[in-house]
């Protein structure tokens, strides 16, 4: 699941018209940290490939690479520079930077699961090359869960599209991976915002507590 601005039946007729550079690209822009709908982009590549007018190995190679290829320049965008952009896109949302220090922390404590896990979840499989690089994840590491983590996700796309796609609509099985990506952001959210709601609410309370004595 992506911001999404164009519709299946559009990106069904640009994959089966230009194929593999199709994918390639989507995916790429993607993982660069471009709102581009790559997810949509595997599927219906791997539903193509399941009909026969694609080849699997190829379109798992093809998007084994561009995952690749684009979270790594996300994280060089994000390493050099992308600490400032986000702290004016902070300013520009009233964000205080204390609580955009406070993500960068629990994101750098879980970067490895992030980068390799992050492709499941809608809207992080976007940013989480950026957020690798503004968090300084050595780039040794992070190329060890990005390489590992574009393999299992683009097998697992494909296949489920190549095999599943077979036996259900394109349309129904789009809307059920995004339905599940959906519901992984959920959890994500859960994962890295209540604790950190959390931790301030219980800091907030002890300032208060030491204030009135």
């Amino acid at each position: 699941m992506s911001l999404e601005f164009v519709s299946l039946e559009k990106i069904e007729e640009i994959a089966r018209d230009f194929g593999y550079l199709a994918v390639f690209i989507g995916i790429l822009l993607e993982n660069l940290g471009i709102p581009a709908p790559g997810e949509t982009f595997t599927l219906v590549g791997g539903f193509l490939a399941g009909n026969g007018e694609l080849n699997y190995w190829y379109l798992l190679a093809d998007t084994i690479v561009a995952a690749i290829i684009g979270a790594t320049c996300g994280y060089g965008i994000g390493r050099y520079g992308g600490w400032e952009m986000l702290l004016r896109l902070g300013q520009f949302f009233r964000i205080p930077e204390v609580r955009l220090a406070d993500l960068k922390t629990k994101f750098s404590e879980n970067a490895a699961k992030a980068v390799f896990f992050g492709r499941f979840v809608a809207l992080l499989r976007i940013f989480v090359g950026l957020m690798a690089g503004i968090v300084e994840m050595p780039f040794g590491q992070f190329m060890l869960f990005n390489v590992t983590g574009a393999i299992v996700w683009s097998t697992v796309m494909l296949s489920i599209s190549f095999f599943i796609g077979r036996i259900v609509s394109l349309e129904q099985l789009v809307g059920w991976m995004a339905q599940f990506a959906l519901l992984a952001l959920l959890i994500a959210v859960g994962v890295i915002v209540v604790p950190i709601w959390w931790e301030s609410r219980q800091a907030k309370a002890s300032l208060d507590k030491d204030s009135s004595s």
